[in-house]
């Protein structure tokens, strides 16, 4: 199975992302995992990174691109996945279609997580505070809600065109968002 997750910052993906691999034996891979990693690292890549964040951005598709296609070609990663933080761009998803065209596969569905906007920006203030998350910050935090927004939007159309869209609350407890996103798959891929 072949998965992507998207959904505004604070909603959940990460978390949700671990409970459905784990449902369906996939590896979860985040581009914000690998990111971090990299800055707590002090990597080049990691300072690159770190600058970028800093400033609410995202990293350059070429960088993303590249991480992500060579992570999809590790062993664990033969038999399915579920993609949380990418695609984000129109490049990003061009990228990953070749990449997938260019080993026979496909995505089977991608999930997006959907919530108003209060709700998260409260949920990621008070993350901010117990996991000491310099990226999270209120100004921080609005400005990257409207770059997803508008980022997002576009891909959300291309993969509701492609028949692949699963939309569902993101908001409830962790076990609650769990059970509506593999009821909702499990419909969507019998």
């Amino acid at each position: 199975m072949r998965l992507l997750i998207m959904g505004p910052p604070g909603v959940g993906k990460g978390t949700q992302a671990k409970d459905i691999a784990a449902h369906y034996g996939i590896p979860a891979i985040s581009t914000g995992d690998i990111f971090r990693a990299n800055v707590k690292n002090e990597t080049p890549l990691g300072l690159e990174v770190a600058r970028i964040m800093e400033i609410g951005g995202y990293v350059p598709d070429e960088i993303t691109d590249s991480i992500v296609e060579n992570r999809l070609a590790e062993a664990d990663a033969a038999n399915g996945w579920l993609l949380d933080g990418y695609p984000r761009t129109l490049g990003q998803v061009e990228s990953l279609d070749k990449v997938l065209a260019g080993t026979g596969t496909a995505i089977d569905a991608v999930i997006s997580l959907v919530a108003a906007e209060e709700p998260l920006i409260a949920r990621l203030l008070k993350r901010a505070e117990i996991e000491g998350r310099a990226d999270d910050n209120e100004e921080t935090i609005k400005h990257r809600m409207a770059v997803y927004n508008e980022a997002t939007d576009p891909l959300l159309a291309i993969y509701r065109e492609r028949g692949l869209l699963v939309e569902v609350d993101g908001i409830g407890a962790i076990p609650e968002v769990a059970q509506r996103i593999t009821s909702a798959l499990d419909a969507k891929l019998s």
